[in-house]
Order: structure tokens, then sequence, then C-alpha cells
């Protein structure tokens, strides 16, 4: 059954992140990747749903005390979220306009040119086409 069609459609995803400071975290995804807060909940807010085109990110206040681990210092070269997008130059220069500090525009050997950034909580974030 593997691959097999259902008759349903994915339509949208979007990942969760834990965040040590939510309205810092908030801030840097508005301010330097270029998402919309679609939805902030609470005050001060301890839930948000963050948006850019059609891509989605969600973020939660880590509870007091809670280790976040990016997945990078588990297994080396892994990121915790992955955004493939249809102009990776424009996406990095749209991140260096709004004064983030993206890597160099990267080509990899599996076919895709890529970029990354450092996002709050020590997370990597990486924007490929």
């Amino acid at each position: 059954m593997s691959g097999e069609k259902t008759g349903a459609k994915l339509l949208l995803h979007a990942p969760i992140l834990f965040a040590r400071d939510l309205p810092k975290s908030i801030a840097y995804w508005n301010d330097k990747v270029g998402f919309e807060s679609r939805n902030v909940v609470g005050e001060p807010p301890h839930f948000a749903i963050l948006g850019r085109d059609d891509c989605f990110l969600m973020l939660k206040q880590a509870p007091a005390g809670h280790e976040i681990v990016p997945h990078w210092k588990v297994a080396d070269g892994i990121w915790n979220v992955y955004f493939w997008v249809d102009d990776v130059a424009a996406m990095h220069a749209d991140v260096v306009a709004r004064g983030g500090k993206p890597g160099a525009l990267t080509d990899k050997p599996y076919g895709m040119v890529e970029f990354e950034i450092a996002a709050p909580d020590g997370r990597i974030i990486t924007f490929g086409q």
C-alpha cells in the first residue's frame, strides 16, 4: 500500500519549535526572515503561528528550565527545519537586506543550492532550491 493515493490531499505543514524567549523568536522570524505573525496567543505570548507565502512555522514558549537541543548537536549536519524555495538567491538577498546573517549560498552534491541561518536557540534553518 506504500505510495498508494488515498483520496486525501495534504495541503500545508508547519514545523513546531519550542522557544526559550518567544517574543524574541517571533521578532527574529518577522524582522530577519520575513515571516508574518498570523496568530499570536497570550500576553505575554505563549504560542505563535508565523507564515510566509504558503509555509508556516509554529513557535511555543518552552517551560522554564527546558533544554532546547538543536538537531545539529545530536547528528552533525542535520537542520531543524528545511524550506524549499523557488528562488534561493532572492531569499538569501532578502534575509541579508533585513539584517539577517545567513550563511553563503552553497552548491550541494545532491543537486540543491542552499543557505543556512542560525535561528534563536541555536537552531539551523535551511532554505534550498
